[in-house]
């Protein structure tokens, strides 16, 4: 069903927001009464991509306000009024603020909030989306008058494109509903028809392991979407112990209270969850969205949410993991790679700080290590993932006994299984082509690191003295050469090369 014709903003999003932004204080310039710090800001790997931003410490000082939300002590240097234009202050603070940015471009989740990007890239985060959700949904609630919205759930998720409403239906006015407005991302490969039709797929009630979507309406620009809320909030939101309806950075970054999962509660969510991706795999759809914030629980039966962002093209939270890793290529092994993730947080209460990851913390089982190992390590990365039919036979999850014994499917028209099939594979060849990218930069940084080094810059100096020393010689050879074909005298003797030459004879000396 599409009802959002008339959107504002024409055309998907093109602009990947998972790229990470780098950020390089190139020079400090000093006005009348203040100091400017001309930053150098980069998207993803190609210097191409960067322009210029100029920030006073004001500036600093107002994102650094809109973060502390987070819980986290960042490394911003203090205020200092009397003598702050000095020239060796604003040095030491120029490294200070670096050191700040850093730490903020380089956190999993600070470097996606919309402070972040609008503070580094202006130009494409000016745009209050959510005056623009706002304008979508009250579209929609005048086309379908039986929706009211209860309360915006503000920065719930991590997406700045995407806002949540909670929402009630008049006719069953017990009962609250998420709604979720989101911008099409630069992977919507589908046309508006036949991501129609798979959206319509997934509305089905009883898919094990699904939550199914009540309703879905997109435009050539965006998509409004309606399913069930639970109370108890995600996955993500029971192993940290927090609430659900508040900001995902004062939930998730530094979370006080997270704690890993039961042994028995790790194999039976990861066995649901493992069975739930078999299912969308068989069927043609493609995920690459699983997370902990993504996973509903309810009476202990895991269910999926958000699986229809794949199709709606919008990029994964770990996209900036997975495109270093060349052999993590396909949706599926993506899939799969994204549970190694969600299983290390089940266990440890928190997701891996990086990955590849060989030295893992005690487990509550040798299995799990096993299963981690088997997708996380450096071994693993470099080989390839195991598949999800693999996984659901190693002995973490083999004997898990489930309620749903039914052989579990999804019908698809053969239509639109070839139109998700095309849509895969374009979405398959953009990602090798960003990690083709990756890997030729990858490669020049270490040429040039290579290339810089003491070790480097004494052998090419050992080198070219070798060469220096052997120009002579072959010089001298020829001045030789030719000052014995002047003299037309017989045979030459044989050169004397410099580099060796007659010692002089003794200097004899007077007896004492």
């Amino acid at each position: 069903m599409s009802l959002l014709e008339k959107s504002p903003t024409p055309g998907r999003v093109l602009l990947d927001d998972t790229l990470p932004l780098t950020a390089l204080i190139e020079a400090s310039q000093n006005l009348q009464s203040h100091t400017e710090y001309i930053i150098r800001v980069q998207r993803g790997v190609s210097s191409d991509n960067s322009w210029q931003v100029i920030r006073r410490y004001s500036d600093f000082d107002i994102l650094n306000s809109s973060l502390m939300v987070c819980g986290i002590s960042l490394p911003l240097p203090p205020k200092k009024l009397i003598g702050n234009m000095d020239r060796e202050f604003i040095a030491e603070r120029q490294r200070g603020l670096q050191a700040y940015l850093d730490s903020i471009t380089q956190h999993p989740l600070i470097c996606t909030s919309l402070f972040v990007k609008k503070f580094l890239d202006p130009n494409n985060y000016s745009a209050n989306y959510t005056e623009i959700a706002l304008q979508q949904v009250s579209m929609f609630f005048r086309s379908d008058p039986k929706w009211e919205v209860q309360e915006p759930l503000k920065d719930m998720g991590w997406r700045i494109r995407k806002k949540y409403f909670l929402v009630k239906n008049k006719e069953q006015p017990k009962e609250r509903f998420l709604l979720s407005w989101v911008d099409l991302g630069p992977d919507k490969f589908l046309s508006d028809k036949d991501l129609q039709s798979a959206l319509k797929l997934l509305s089905n009630p009883s898919m094990a392991y699904l939550s199914p979507l009540l309703f879905s309406s997109t435009s050539e620009s965006s998509a409004l979407l309606i399913r069930p809320f639970s109370e108890r909030g995600s996955l993500r939101d029971q192993i940290c112990k927090v609430k659900p309806r508040e900001s995902h950075l004062k939930k998730y970054c530094n979370p006080k209270k997270s704690q890993g999962l039961e042994l028995e509660q790790i194999k039976l969510f990861g066995r649901q969850i493992l069975e739930s991706l078999k299912l969308l795999h068989d069927s043609g759809l493609f995920f690459g969205h699983l997370h902990a914030s993504n996973v509903m629980v309810d009476d202990g039966v895991c269910r999926l949410v958000d699986v229809e962002n794949g199709m709606l093209g919008v990029p994964s939270v770990l996209r900036p993991a997975f495109t270093q890793l060349r052999k993590i290529n396909t949706t599926e092994s993506i899939d799969v790679f994204c549970f190694g993730h969600l299983l290390y947080e089940m266990t440890y209460g928190r997701p891996p700080d990086s990955v590849p990851v060989d030295q893992f913390p005690s487990a509550p089982h040798s299995a799990v290590v096993s299963v981690l190992q088997s997708i996380l390590s450096t071994d693993a990365c470099k080989s390839g993932m195991p598949t999800v039919p693999a996984l659901i036979q190693t002995p973490l999850f083999s004997d898990v006994k489930l309620k749903h014994s039914e052989k579990l499917q999804i019908k698809v028209p053969s239509r639109l299984k070839e139109a998700l099939k095309s849509a895969k594979g374009s979405l398959e060849k953009r990602l090798h082509e960003e990690q083709r990218m990756l890997h030729q930069h990858r490669r020049l940084t270490r040429a040039q690191s290579h290339y810089g080094s003491e070790e480097e810059k004494k052998r090419r100096k050992i080198l070219a003295r070798k060469k220096c020393r052997q120009s002579t010689c072959e010089n001298e050879e020829d001045v030789s050469v030719r000052n014995n074909n002047n003299s037309g005298s017989g045979a030459s003797s044989p050169p004397t090369c410099p580099s060796s030459p007659t010692p002089p004879p003794a200097t004899e000396h007077a007896p004492f």
